[in-house]
């Protein structure tokens, strides 16, 4: 694992961190933000929100996606003004993240459309590197790629 923390003068914190690709990687990364937003001070209700939709981003494209060229998943977060944006890198995949249609007795499928009810807004971005699924927490996102 390799991680770059960086707390500026100001209050926006940014981290970066590369795990291998592992079942293993999900629950490690949610501590990770856990901790880092708590000792940010961001809202309890935020932090709890940032942790399942980063867990829902990180499972599907353990599921869905090709590692990084690199064999890891890079998870990157930053906040400022009790806004937290996250975002997950992979390889990309077969087909475009998008909410799964609503079904009553399905096991899956259900990631999205949660990641999209907690976030304030989320997207993707697609690259000649890969693909990169983010969301936006506590208010709008600063990236605005509308």
């Amino acid at each position: 694992m390799s991680d770059d923390f960086a707390r500026p003068a100001d209050p926006e914190a940014v981290r970066t961190v590369r795990m291998g690709w592992s079942a293993q990687t999900a629950p490690r990364i949610r501590r990770l933000l856990v901790e880092d937003l708590r000792a940010l001070g961001v809202g309890e209700e935020v932090v709890d929100d940032a942790e399942i939709v980063i867990a829902e981003l990180v499972a599907n494209a353990l599921r869905h996606a090709r590692p990084l060229t690199d064999g890891s998943v890079r998870v990157r977060w930053k906040t400022k003004g009790g806004v937290v944006e996250v975002e997950v890198s992979d390889g990309g995949g077969p087909s475009v993240p998008r909410p799964a249609p609503q079904a009553l007795w399905s096991t899956s499928g259900r990631g999205l459309r949660i990641v999209r009810s907690l976030a304030h807004e989320w997207g993707v971005l697609d690259d000649k590197g890969g693909r990169t699924v983010w969301a936006s927490l506590g208010g709008p996102s600063r990236r605005r790629t509308h």
